[in-house]
């Protein structure tokens, strides 16, 4: 059985001398606490902190990094329980370990594979390599090692260092989880919630009418009417904010701006209540939506991600079968520049306003991304995520931004995850590229090595900080 070997310096540049400053920055920021800004953990698992149920619905249920690939190898989503939250009761999680391990193959090279080694051997204590003849002791050792107080969720959030983890919800979400965590003494972390309105905000969706509806009930405003309809969405993102949420997360499919008239978005929104709405319509109507929530957060304070540019439920059978959020969404080309134009000519130099703009088009980092944030004091450069969170891209990407904003003008790391043990060794790869490419910088002479170490820091934790408003 081999086991999984972690270089102590993985991921470092190969050149001696540049490696040795790597090293030298990253034992640095090493230890520094996380900021996780952006994720989709679920809170109740603070809250409650109960133990994890089993291996397989910790790291590979929940993980579409893993699903996805694993279906690419032809594995039914129906033999890995998924969606998350209804595991199919003729799948045991051990059979569902089993496939995962027995196609560790197919994750050679990717970023799955050195988060889950990682995950293993730092989170764990397992060296193991994940096999068909191995799944079962690990799926033991792990099991054994999840009954124990030390890896209830609680006490992994102290020992990966978590100072504040940011969760994604729904805006008629009561909160009832982060109430719980702000009301319990015994708790000293900090979790805040995200408010994700995309659902309320596209007419053309086909739950979008009850989804209304149900904003109605919530708030206690008409939102038969657009007025009330507005009213209820500030009214939910003053709860967000009550209940310490600093951001909005918005992924459309593109960035689209430009505002309506109020009467022309009062006309679309009540043909939209009642089915009539052309695809036109509902598309105009979402892009002045999201310049209405501009405006809202030039007036609240929250910060706006916006990432747009996937085509979401590409297999229409999986969505019908399965539903959202389980692999088939795919990247398409994603234009910022003028698509934008409309909001920022309106908010990009106001001074509360604060805009954080990721892609998973990275060829826009440099035609659009950085030119943007390059001049709007409101805009910054946010990191990979999803499909170019990897090692490679997140160098391209360094070196795609930093010509034209430097460091101080993008977001810090951002990890992106359902899978929660995933995090600290997703930000430790992060550290550890930023060293890499600090150290180049070093070793040509064009940064002196006091203010890498000091940059470094500032991408490890103080940036994501201040950007977030979590500090």
């Amino acid at each position: 059985m081999s086991d999984i070997e972690l270089h102590p310096d993985r991921l470092f540049p190969t050149d001696p001398t540049v490696r040795s400053i790597a090293r030298r920055l990253y034992d640095e920021v090493a230890g520094l606490p996380i900021i996780s800004p952006h994720g989709h953990v679920d809170p109740a698992i603070l809250a409650d902190d109960e133990p994890f149920g089993d291996p397989a619905n910790l790291l590979v249920v929940p993980d579409h990094y893993v699903t996805r690939l694993l279906h690419a190898h032809g594995v039914g989503l129906d033999q890995l329980g998924v969606p998350p939250g209804a595991p199919r009761s003729d799948v045991a999680p051990r059979e569902i370990w089993r496939t995962f391990c027995s196609h560790w193959w197919a994750f050679r090279g990717t970023p799955s594979r050195y988060w889950l080694e990682a995950e293993l051997v730092e989170v764990f204590g397992i060296h193991l390599r994940p096999s068909a003849e191995t799944a079962d002791a690990i799926f033991d050792q792990l099991t054994e090692r999840l009954a124990t107080p030390e890896f209830r969720p609680r006490a992994l959030y102290e020992r990966f260092g978590l100072e504040v983890l940011a969760t994604t919800d729904d805006p008629c979400d009561d909160l009832g989880a982060h109430q719980r965590l702000a009301e319990d003494a015994s708790w000293k972390g900090r979790v805040v919630p995200t408010f994700r309105p995309d659902a309320y905000l596209e007419p053309a969706r086909e739950d979008w009418a009850s989804r209304v509806a149900r904003l109605g009930e919530v708030t206690g405003e008409d939102t038969t009417t657009y007025t009330g309809y507005v009213a209820a969405l500030e009214q939910r993102r003053a709860y967000f904010k009550q209940h310490g949420g600093t951001a909005t997360d918005h992924g459309h499919a593109d960035a689209g701006s430009e505002p309506l008239e109020s009467a022309e978005a009062d006309r679309i929104f009540a043909a939209a209540l009642k089915g009539t709405a052309t695809l036109e319509e509902t598309t105009a109507f979402r892009r002045h939506m999201l310049t209405e929530m501009a405006r809202m957060a030039s007036e609240d304070g929250l910060i706006m991600q916006l990432h747009p540019g996937v085509l979401r439920d590409h297999h229409t059978a999986t969505f019908e079968a399965f539903g959202r959020d389980v692999g088939c969404d795919i990247p398409v080309v994603t234009e910022y520049t003028r698509a934008l134009r409309p909001l920022l000519q309106r908010y990009g130099t106001h001074p509360n306003f604060r805009m954080v703009l990721f892609t998973v088009d990275e060829d826009v980092f440099s035609r659009e991304i950085a030119p943007l944030a390059g001049f709007y004091p409101s805009v910054f450069v946010g990191a990979p995520w999803w499909f170019i969170d990897t090692p490679d891209a997140i160098g391209r990407f360094r070196a795609a931004v930093t010509d034209t904003v430097g460091f101080h003008k993008t977001a810090g790391f951002v990890d992106d995850t359902r899978a929660y043990c995933s995090i600290p060794v997703r930000h430790d790869m992060a550290r550890r590229l930023d060293c890499g490419f600090l150290a180049r910088l070093v070793a040509e002479h064009r940064l002196p090595e006091d203010e890498a170490a000091e940059t470094a820091a500032d991408l490890a934790y103080r940036l994501p900080a201040s950007t977030f408003r979590v500090a």
